[in-house]
């Protein structure tokens, strides 16, 4: 585990913490505390040891100058929007570290900074047959563990709280935001499709994912154990970052139009392409957690009043004013309709028997999930790549020769 993803993952349980304190969760917090420190001592692995130390002074710091970002005393607009920018900024130095260990692997040096094994998440297909190998083979990967452990983590979260994932965390959803907010500042007219064409459009992620489950499910379990041992699998990181960095021109015209859509309307990218999000909207119909509106106190049908803030607020385009449960698989739980409601009482993400989670509680059920398995999994020794530097060196002299 690098420096980078050490401090992210510190920093993310002690916000946890704290959050968890202030909201009256103490024995959570305790118990939150104790898994971090616990996993620096057990582990005396010296980049855990000193992010632990600096997100402590830096929660610390922060509790002084910003109070009630640091107790989640925020709207759920500015805090989702603060998670949401440290995250993609830890992908980033994520992005610029296995980029530098990787021109050190091609210039044949043997790398003096780690790579970053959280890196793999964006290897699902591996991620899916690692996965499928674990529970049919009992067979566990040490060439890209990581990729089923952060598969398996977003996975979860799509059960637990719907597809906040999407809504709170997903860098590529925060730039597909800035796209959009970028071309309006020059065309301020939406263009929004037709029903009648919008439905096939979000057609499309779906056949996307399933593509890569025929992929996955395909795969015969007696081959799975060749494949995993190949040079491909060992490479297959490096792989998929020569796709994006020397792209053909098909491939550059598959941008133009993901960079497109994404401007052209909000979302665009999560609705239309995103396998990842097809596979969360699915699963988001088994999570408790939904928004639910209240009719005894909406303004709709106490005061009479044709009020659709809720519906306006929300980039998905759902009609919230008009269901009393949102169970739509565009639903993010970024909770702007909540924040948009004029009634505190009206909208709420809770389960069927009452059970409220707040913008404070889905960040700290979020953050747990995405922080303490990871966590578990270094501790566990499966998350750092068994494969070593030298093989990599050779493999990269190699890379466009090898095929799977």
């Amino acid at each position: 585990m690098s420096f980078v993803e050490s401090l992210t993952l510190m920093l993310a349980l002690a916000y946890s913490a704290s959050l968890l304190y202030w909201s009256g969760k103490k024995s959570g917090a305790v118990v939150t505390i104790i898994i971090a420190v616990g996993a620096g001592i057990s582990s005396l692995y010296w980049p855990l040891l000193v992010a632990l130390a600096i997100a402590a002074t830096s929660l610390t710091i922060f509790t002084k100058l910003r109070p009630e970002a640091a107790k989640g005393e925020l709207r759920a607009n500015s805090l989702r929007d603060g998670i949401q920018h440290l995250l993609a900024l830890s992908m980033l130095l994520v992005g610029v570290q296995f980029a530098a260990n990787t021109a050190m692997l091609k210039a044949g040096i043997t790398p003096w900074l780690a790579r970053p094994d959280v890196g793999d998440a964006f290897l699902p297909i591996a991620g899916g047959i690692e996965l499928k190998a674990i529970m049919t083979l009992g067979l566990w990967d040490q060439t890209h563990p990581a990729a089923a452990v952060m598969l398996a983590v977003v996975l979860l979260t799509g059960l637990l709280c719907k597809r906040a994932f999407c809504g709170w965390a997903c860098p590529l959803g925060l730039a597909g935001e800035y796209l959009y907010k970028l071309r309006k500042r020059f065309i301020k007219q939406e263009f929004m499709p037709p029903a009648w064409l919008d439905w096939p459009l979000r057609m499309l992620k779906y056949l996307l994912l399933a593509a890569l489950l025929y992929i996955i499910i395909g795969m015969p379990s007696a081959s799975i154990p060749q494949y995993l041992a190949g040079n491909y699998h060992k490479i297959a990181d490096l792989k998929m970052a020569l796709f994006f960095v020397t792209p053909g021109l098909i491939t550059l015209i598959c941008f133009a139009f993901i960079l497109g859509l994404s401007a052209w309307r909000r979302q665009g990218f999560c609705r239309y392409i995103c396998p990842y999000g097809a596979l969360l909207g699915i699963i988001s119909f088994l999570s408790p957690f939904k928004i639910r509106r209240s009719t005894q106190h909406c303004l709709i049908e106490t005061k009479g009043m044709n009020c659709d803030k809720c519906t306006r607020a929300c980039p998905a385009n759902i009609s919230v004013h008009t269901q009393k449960n949102i169970r739509s698989d565009e639903c993010q739980a970024c909770m702007r309709c909540v924040s948009a409601c004029p009634k505190r009482e009206a909208l709420h993400f809770s389960t069927r028997n009452g059970i409220k989670l707040s913008a404070r509680g889905l960040t700290i059920m979020l953050l747990l999930i995405m922080f303490i398995i990871p966590l578990g999994a270094y501790v566990g020794d499966f998350w750092h790549s068994q494969t070593l530097d030298q093989d990599r060196i050779y493999l990269i002299q190699h890379l466009k020769s090898i095929g799977h």
